[in-house]
């Protein structure tokens, strides 16, 4: 895998600058967007900024290639896949607190319309 993922000498590296720092990090942009009611356009172009930032991180600490394309994207995927999830673990929580008379939570990404209970009429 070294060499498609990650150029750096052992996966661990990667595993801790791209997956746990910018994921960490992605994860928090994704849930400041969402807790801000901000589109989708804005957390990508806020994610775009971060895969500069973690190329940097791996550049600067552990000297790897600082502009690269292939790596670059790869770290920005990644880093998307976090952003997303929270962007949208956030918004279902928000649709579900925010709207409880509409929607209930159907899991921790997503929430459904409210079953209206049905009401019986009443007997005269």
């Amino acid at each position: 895998m070294q060499g498609i993922l990650y150029e750096e000498p052992t996966v661990w590296l990667f595993l801790l600058v791209t997956v746990a720092m910018g994921g960490w990090l992605a994860w928090m942009t994704g849930r400041a967007v969402a807790m801000t009611w901000k589109p989708n356009v804005q957390l990508v172009l806020y994610i775009l900024v971060l895969g500069l930032v973690v190329r940097f991180i791996h550049f600067a600490l552990f000297e790897a290639t600082l502009l690269t394309l292939h790596y670059y994207i790869v770290d920005t995927v990644v880093l998307m896949g976090f952003g997303f999830a929270g962007w949208r673990y956030n918004r279902a929580r928000q649709m579900t607190t925010q709207y409880r008379w509409l929607y209930e939570r159907s899991g921790p990404f997503s929430w459904k319309p409210r079953q209206t209970p049905v009401s019986k009429p009443e007997i005269a």
